[in-house]
This record gives structure tokens, C-alpha cells and sequence, in this order.
């Protein structure tokens, strides 16, 4: 089962409650292409989308990941280099920003592992650890990091989704009907 971000399951009680509000930053980066986004609630506060000449143009293969196999000494590859520490330098400059004026509740982040040390080790730090609580990986494939893919990840994350065997049929059944019981209070209702 995959709960919205917004849900709680709480196991002791076979109860799903409904959190109040949140805040949470999306953060989808591609070789190239990154989408960086605060929202209140569900509500779009502010969006940025970067972009960086990092793809080696005839290959279609970044720059990053062609270090593993050639060296860097041409000037096209240094050019790629410089413009991939800008990138996340902006990245994370943009991140700072939301830290500073807002609470942040979620980061919902989707990233290759290749590109990870390149956020986590710029000249401006990152606003949260590699290991924060707070950060949910997007359990979904993202082709592309527009702002199209953004809206659509954020609607996403405010759906919940239950693949439910026979077996738990009967906890899934009793956790609904439990739950309708209960008015907005979370109290019982009387007919």
C-alpha cells in the first residue's frame, strides 16, 4: 500500500488519519534538466526549472558519466564540467531560498545516483542531509524533469494506491469501515 503524503497509518490502532498542513519541495533532476518546486499544502508556490549544456550532443551521453570511461582534458568536456558545478550550484542556491522563507515538511526528490554527489557536494551546501527524514524518493519513473512532470509527480503524491492480496482483504476491509465510522472529528457519528 503507498498512502498519500498527506495520510498516516497508524498500526497500533488500524488507522489512517489525515495530516494537517504541509509543506513539501519536489526535486526531479535529469543530465541537463532540473525542476525545482515549493508547495503549500497542494497549492504551487514557486517553481524553477534550470538548465545546463551537460549531454555531449552527438553521443547523447552526459558528460558525467563519459568521465567513468574517457578523461577530461578536451575543451568541450571542461565547458561541461563547469556549466554541470553551475548547475547544482543553482540548484542548491534555490533550495537555501525555500529553507529560509518557509517550513519544509517533505522533499519528494528523483535523481540518478551518478548526479547525487554533484547536489550533496557543491560549493553552496545543500539545506538537508543525505540521510533526512524528511526525504521521499518518487517511487516513479520520471523521463524528463519539466514543469509538466512536476504538476503530475505532486498530484501523484496526493493519491494513495492499495495492491491488496486475498489475504488482506480482510485487514483493507476493516481499516475502511473503521474509518467511515468516524466523522471529520474523529469522533463517532450518531444516526
Amino acid at each position: 500500500m503507498r498512502l498519500s503524503i498527506d495520510l498516516n497509518y497508524i498500526p497500533e490502532e488500524n488507522k489512517v488519519i489525515k495530516l494537517g498542513f504541509i509543506n513539501h519541495i519536489i526535486l526531479l533532476i535529469k543530465s541537463g534538466i532540473a525542476s525545482v518546486a515549493l508547495f503549500e499544502n497542494t497549492e504551487l508556490m514557486d517553481h524553477k526549472v534550470f538548465r545546463a549544456y551537460m549531454v555531449r550532443k552527438k553521443q547523447g551521453k552526459s558528460q558525467v558519466k563519459y568521465l567513468k570511461t574517457k578523461g577530461k582534458s578536451r575543451a568541450g568536456s571542461r565547458v561541461r564540467l563547469q556549466e554541470t558545478l553551475d548547475f547544482f550550484e543553482d540548484i542548491n542556491t534555490r533550495l537555501i531560498s525555500y529553507f529560509e522563507e518557509y517550513r519544509v515538511d517533505l522533499i519528494a526528490m528523483n535523481s540518478s545516483k551518478i548526479l547525487l554527489p554533484y547536489l550533496f557536494e557543491s560549493k553552496s551546501k545543500t539545506p538537508f542531509e543525505k540521510k533526512d527524514i524528511r526525504l521521499y524518493k518518487i517511487p516513479k519513473h520520471i523521463a524528463s524533469a519539466t514543469h509538466e512532470n512536476l504538476l503530475e509527480v505532486n498530484e501523484q503524491l496526493f493519491s494513495s494506491a492499495a495492491f491488496i492480496t486475498e489475504m488482506g482483504t480482510d485487514i483493507f476491509t476493516n481499516i475502511i469501515s473503521i474509518n467511515e465510522d468516524l466523522d471529520d472529528d474523529g469522533k463517532e457519528e450518531d444516526w
